[in-house]
Protein backbone atom coordinates (compact mmCIF):
# COMPACT_ATOMS: atom_id res chain seq x y z
CA UNK A 1 0.00 0.00 0.00
CA UNK A 2 2.89 2.39 0.68
CA UNK A 3 3.79 2.17 -3.01
CA UNK A 4 0.36 3.44 -4.05
CA UNK A 5 0.32 6.17 -1.41
CA UNK A 6 3.62 7.44 -2.80
CA UNK A 7 2.15 7.40 -6.30
CA UNK A 8 -0.83 9.45 -5.12
CA UNK A 9 1.48 12.01 -3.53
CA UNK A 10 3.49 12.14 -6.76
CA UNK A 11 0.29 12.60 -8.79
CA UNK A 12 -0.87 15.51 -6.66
CA UNK A 13 2.51 17.22 -6.96
CA UNK A 14 2.66 17.37 -10.71
CA UNK A 15 -0.93 16.88 -11.91
CA UNK A 16 -1.71 20.59 -12.01
CA UNK A 17 1.43 21.38 -14.01
CA UNK A 18 0.69 18.60 -16.52
CA UNK A 19 -2.90 19.82 -16.77
CA UNK A 20 -1.73 23.35 -17.62
CA UNK A 21 0.61 21.96 -20.27
CA UNK A 22 -2.20 20.01 -21.92
CA UNK A 23 -4.35 23.15 -21.90
CA UNK A 24 -1.55 25.04 -23.66
CA UNK A 25 -1.18 22.29 -26.28
CA UNK A 26 -4.91 22.35 -27.05
CA UNK A 27 -4.76 26.12 -27.48
CA UNK A 28 -1.71 25.86 -29.75
CA UNK A 29 -3.41 23.42 -32.14
CA UNK A 30 -6.33 25.83 -32.50
CA UNK A 31 -8.87 24.50 -30.02
CA UNK A 32 -11.01 26.52 -27.65
CA UNK A 33 -10.27 25.07 -24.21
CA UNK A 34 -13.25 26.92 -22.75
CA UNK A 35 -15.84 25.05 -24.83
CA UNK A 36 -17.94 22.51 -22.99
CA UNK A 37 -16.45 19.36 -24.51
CA UNK A 38 -12.89 20.39 -23.66
CA UNK A 39 -13.25 22.10 -20.31
CA UNK A 40 -12.24 19.00 -18.34
CA UNK A 41 -10.00 17.45 -21.01
CA UNK A 42 -6.68 18.81 -19.65
CA UNK A 43 -7.50 17.38 -16.22
CA UNK A 44 -8.56 14.01 -17.64
CA UNK A 45 -5.51 13.86 -19.92
CA UNK A 46 -3.15 14.67 -17.05
CA UNK A 47 -4.64 11.88 -14.93
CA UNK A 48 -4.38 9.46 -17.85
CA UNK A 49 -0.74 10.37 -18.54
CA UNK A 50 0.22 9.95 -14.89
CA UNK A 51 -1.47 6.55 -14.84
CA UNK A 52 0.19 5.46 -18.09
CA UNK A 53 3.64 6.46 -16.82
CA UNK A 54 3.35 5.35 -13.19
CA UNK A 55 6.02 2.71 -13.81
CA UNK A 56 8.69 5.34 -13.18
CA UNK A 57 7.65 5.37 -9.53
CA UNK A 58 7.43 1.60 -9.06
CA UNK A 59 10.23 -0.81 -8.20
CA UNK A 60 10.01 -4.12 -10.09
CA UNK A 61 12.78 -5.68 -7.97
CA UNK A 62 10.80 -4.96 -4.80
CA UNK A 63 7.73 -6.55 -6.39
CA UNK A 64 9.61 -9.77 -7.15
CA UNK A 65 11.49 -9.98 -3.87
CA UNK A 66 8.23 -9.58 -1.96
CA UNK A 67 6.99 -12.93 -3.27
CA UNK A 68 9.99 -15.23 -3.68
CA UNK A 69 9.70 -18.67 -2.11
CA UNK A 70 12.18 -21.51 -1.68
CA UNK A 71 11.12 -24.43 -3.83
CA UNK A 72 12.89 -27.41 -5.41
CA UNK A 73 10.93 -27.19 -8.67
CA UNK A 74 13.39 -26.84 -11.53
CA UNK A 75 11.33 -27.24 -14.71
CA UNK A 76 10.09 -24.51 -16.99
CA UNK A 77 7.45 -22.06 -15.70
CA UNK A 78 5.61 -20.19 -18.45
CA UNK A 79 3.15 -17.31 -18.24
CA UNK A 80 1.91 -16.49 -21.71
CA UNK A 81 -0.51 -14.00 -23.24
CA UNK A 82 0.19 -11.29 -20.66
CA UNK A 83 -1.59 -8.20 -21.97
CA UNK A 84 0.54 -5.08 -22.14
CA UNK A 85 -0.08 -1.46 -23.04
CA UNK A 86 2.69 1.10 -23.39
CA UNK A 87 3.54 4.43 -24.99
CA UNK A 88 6.10 4.73 -27.77
CA UNK A 89 8.72 7.26 -26.69
CA UNK A 90 9.14 8.57 -30.24
CA UNK A 91 5.55 9.75 -30.82
CA UNK A 92 3.88 9.10 -27.44
CA UNK A 93 1.31 6.93 -29.18
CA UNK A 94 0.24 3.57 -27.74
CA UNK A 95 1.61 0.18 -28.59
CA UNK A 96 -0.08 -2.90 -27.23
CA UNK A 97 0.09 -6.66 -27.38
CA UNK A 98 1.15 -9.68 -25.38
CA UNK A 99 4.21 -10.85 -23.51
CA UNK A 100 5.18 -14.50 -23.10
CA UNK A 101 7.62 -15.18 -20.27
CA UNK A 102 9.31 -18.30 -18.94
CA UNK A 103 11.92 -19.02 -16.32
CA UNK A 104 13.58 -22.11 -14.92
CA UNK A 105 13.82 -21.80 -11.12
CA UNK A 106 17.10 -22.20 -9.32
CA UNK A 107 15.98 -22.81 -5.74
CA UNK A 108 13.29 -20.10 -5.70
CA UNK A 109 9.96 -19.57 -7.42
CA UNK A 110 8.03 -16.30 -7.54
CA UNK A 111 4.32 -15.62 -7.08
CA UNK A 112 2.73 -15.92 -10.53
CA UNK A 113 0.96 -12.56 -10.36
CA UNK A 114 4.28 -10.76 -9.85
CA UNK A 115 5.54 -11.40 -13.36
CA UNK A 116 2.60 -9.61 -15.05
CA UNK A 117 3.08 -6.80 -12.53
CA UNK A 118 6.72 -6.47 -13.57
CA UNK A 119 5.57 -6.29 -17.20
CA UNK A 120 3.22 -3.44 -16.24
CA UNK A 121 5.94 -1.55 -14.37
CA UNK A 122 8.18 -1.42 -17.41
CA UNK A 123 5.32 -0.96 -19.89
CA UNK A 124 4.01 2.06 -17.98
CA UNK A 125 6.96 4.16 -18.99
CA UNK A 126 7.84 5.76 -22.31
CA UNK A 127 9.30 2.80 -24.18
CA UNK A 128 10.47 1.16 -27.34
CA UNK A 129 9.54 -2.49 -27.65
CA UNK A 130 13.16 -3.59 -27.87
CA UNK A 131 14.07 -1.96 -24.55
CA UNK A 132 10.86 -3.16 -22.90
CA UNK A 133 11.82 -6.74 -23.77
CA UNK A 134 15.34 -6.23 -22.43
CA UNK A 135 14.18 -4.50 -19.22
CA UNK A 136 11.83 -7.36 -18.31
CA UNK A 137 14.40 -10.00 -19.19
CA UNK A 138 17.23 -8.46 -17.19
CA UNK A 139 15.05 -7.69 -14.16
CA UNK A 140 13.87 -11.30 -13.92
CA UNK A 141 17.35 -12.67 -14.56
CA UNK A 142 19.12 -10.42 -12.05
CA UNK A 143 16.49 -10.71 -9.29
CA UNK A 144 15.38 -14.34 -9.45
CA UNK A 145 18.82 -15.65 -10.54
CA UNK A 146 17.16 -18.56 -12.33
CA UNK A 147 18.74 -21.20 -14.54
CA UNK A 148 17.22 -19.41 -17.51
CA UNK A 149 14.77 -16.71 -18.60
CA UNK A 150 12.91 -16.16 -21.88
CA UNK A 151 10.81 -13.17 -22.96
CA UNK A 152 8.87 -12.77 -26.21
CA UNK A 153 6.72 -9.72 -26.92
CA UNK A 154 4.30 -9.34 -29.83
CA UNK A 155 2.85 -5.86 -30.27
CA UNK A 156 1.02 -3.52 -32.64
CA UNK A 157 2.16 0.10 -32.79
CA UNK A 158 -0.26 2.97 -33.33
CA UNK A 159 2.62 5.10 -34.64
CA UNK A 160 2.74 2.70 -37.61
CA UNK A 161 -1.05 2.31 -37.89
CA UNK A 162 -2.35 5.89 -37.48
CA UNK A 163 0.50 7.83 -39.09
CA UNK A 164 3.68 7.23 -41.06
CA UNK A 165 3.44 4.05 -43.14
CA UNK A 166 -0.17 3.44 -41.96
CA UNK A 167 0.10 -0.35 -41.97
CA UNK A 168 -2.84 -1.77 -40.05
CA UNK A 169 -1.94 -5.44 -39.74
CA UNK A 170 1.76 -5.45 -38.94
CA UNK A 171 2.92 -7.01 -35.67
CA UNK A 172 6.38 -6.54 -34.20
CA UNK A 173 7.99 -9.45 -32.34
CA UNK A 174 10.99 -9.08 -30.04
CA UNK A 175 12.67 -11.72 -27.91
CA UNK A 176 15.42 -12.25 -25.38
CA UNK A 177 16.94 -15.36 -23.82
CA UNK A 178 19.33 -15.99 -20.95
CA UNK A 179 20.88 -19.08 -19.38
CA UNK A 180 19.41 -22.43 -20.42
CA UNK A 181 17.13 -20.73 -22.94
CA UNK A 182 20.20 -19.91 -24.99
CA UNK A 183 20.31 -23.63 -25.80
CA UNK A 184 18.37 -24.35 -28.98
CA UNK A 185 16.46 -27.33 -27.53
CA UNK A 186 15.14 -25.40 -24.50
CA UNK A 187 14.35 -22.35 -26.59
CA UNK A 188 12.41 -24.46 -29.12
CA UNK A 189 10.39 -26.09 -26.33
CA UNK A 190 9.43 -22.64 -25.00
CA UNK A 191 8.51 -21.31 -28.45
CA UNK A 192 6.44 -24.42 -29.17
CA UNK A 193 4.55 -24.12 -25.88
CA UNK A 194 3.69 -20.42 -26.28
CA UNK A 195 2.47 -21.14 -29.83
CA UNK A 196 0.18 -24.02 -28.82
CA UNK A 197 -3.36 -23.86 -27.53
CA UNK A 198 -3.29 -26.06 -24.44
CA UNK A 199 -6.87 -25.37 -23.38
Amino acid sequence: MALYRNLEEYDLEIRDEVKQNYSAILSEIGEDVSREGLMKTPERASKAMLFLTQGYKQDPVEILKGAMFKEDYDDMVIIKDIELYSLCEHHMLPFFGKAHIAYIPNGHIVGLSKIPRVVDVFARRLQVQERLTHDILECLNDTLKPKGVAVVIEASHMCMMMRGVQKQNSVTTTSGFRGQFEKQETRNEFLKLISSNLS
